[in-house]
This record gives structure tokens, sequence and C-alpha cells, in this order.
């Protein structure tokens, strides 16, 4: 029976044993476990910086929409303030003191030997601000404040006599009657004047005043 011999025994088995060493086995799992975890963490910090990206996205267009409805709220603040003041000028104009029909009603309210010599009309304008009974919005309103002054002279056979006739033709016209309302009326300011003379014929000068009703808009 033929004997075979293996030189290479020993170094083949010596190779076996290095093959098998734990500490050679344990190097390369740790270094393949490092590899793995170097993988992830790369994977890991792609996903962070794509996940930033798309955060700043989103908040570069928050702040878009953000600065855009910003100048929209100041846009309507101003639209409405515009149109309050548009209701408001409308408003006066709508109600506004009519001159002509004063001078039409004096024209008319002629009383003989009197002379009108001199009308006044002072008008006045005072912003007021107005909160709703539950204390909320505030609202601004202006006040109209009319005063008429009149100056006249009674030339009358008996100076003097007309005074009372005039103003009281006056207080009787429907257009006073309204303007004044019912509690207000034509007052004389003074008594009459002492009586003059114009180119020898004697009259006494006085004045009529009222403030007619006050008007809020």
């Amino acid at each position: 029976m033929p004997i075979h011999v293996n030189l290479l025994a020993e170094m083949q088995e010596a190779d076996e044993l290095r093959r098998r060493d734990p500490i050679k086995r344990a190097i390369f799992g740790g270094i393949s476990l490092m590899a793995v975890a170097l993988m992830w963490d790369a994977l890991v910090e792609v996903k962070v910086l794509l996940a930033e990206a798309q955060l700043t996205g989103v908040q570069q267009a928050i702040d878009a929409k953000t600065s855009a409805y910003q100048h929209a709220a100041v846009d309507l603040k101003s639209i409405a303030a515009g149109k309050n003041k548009l209701n408001q000028l409308d408003k006066l104009q709508t109600a506004r003191f009519l001159q002509g029909s004063l001078l039409d009603v004096l024209q008319h309210s002629v009383v003989d030997g009197v002379q009108l010599t001199r009308m006044r009309v002072t008008q006045s304008y005072a912003s007021v601000q107005r909160t709703t009974p539950d204390g909320g919005s505030v609202s601004s309103f202006v006040n109209e404040d009319i005063t008429l002054h009149l100056d006249a002279q009674d030339s009358s056979a008996n100076p003097g006599d007309m005074v009372n006739t005039f103003k009281e033709t006056l207080n009787e016209q429907p257009y006073f009657q309204a303007m004044l309302g019912k509690t207000n009326e034509l007052e004389l300011t003074g008594p009459p004047s002492v009586l003059q003379t114009d180119a020898g014929k004697p009259y006494v000068t006085f004045a009529l005043e009222c403030n007619f009703l006050s008007h809020t808009r």
C-alpha cells in the first residue's frame, strides 16, 4: 500500500490556524461595522441637508406670503380710511348749509321801513369720536355749528316800532322754524340804538342773532 506524505501539511495547518484567529475576525468585523456606520451617518447627513433645504424653502415661502399679507392689510386699511373720508365728504356735501336758501327767505321777509344792512354766517366744525355702547369700535364724526347774525335799521314812521315785527316775521318763516327748532329763535342781541339821522331821515339800528341746530355728520 503506497504511503502519501504531504510535505506542505505544516504550512497548510498554520494557514488554517491564522484564518481561524478570533482577533483577526474581530478586527474584520469591527472594520465592517465601522464601514456600515460611516455609510449610515453619510446617509443621515444627506437626509438632514435635504430636510434643511426643504425647511428653508418652506420658510421663505411663508415669509413671502406673510409680507404680502402685511402689505395687503396696510392697503386695505388705507382703502377703508379713504372710503370713510369719501363718505364723510358725501354726507357733508349732501347736508351742507345752503346760503342761497337763507338769502331767499330773507328776500321774502320784507317789513315796511326795515332794511337789512348786513348778514354774517359763522360756521365752525369740531371733530368728535364716539365709542359704541359695548366699548368696541370708535367712529369719528364732525359737529357743525352755524350762527346767523343780522344787522338792520328801522326807518319807519316811528323808528323802533317795527323791530319786533321784523323779528317775528323771520321767526314765523318755516325755514327758520325748521333750522332753529321749537325752543330756539332769532333774538335781539341788545336794545335798538339811539335815534340817528341820514339825510334828515331818522332811524335806529338793531341786530338779531340765532344758533341753528347743531348737526353731527
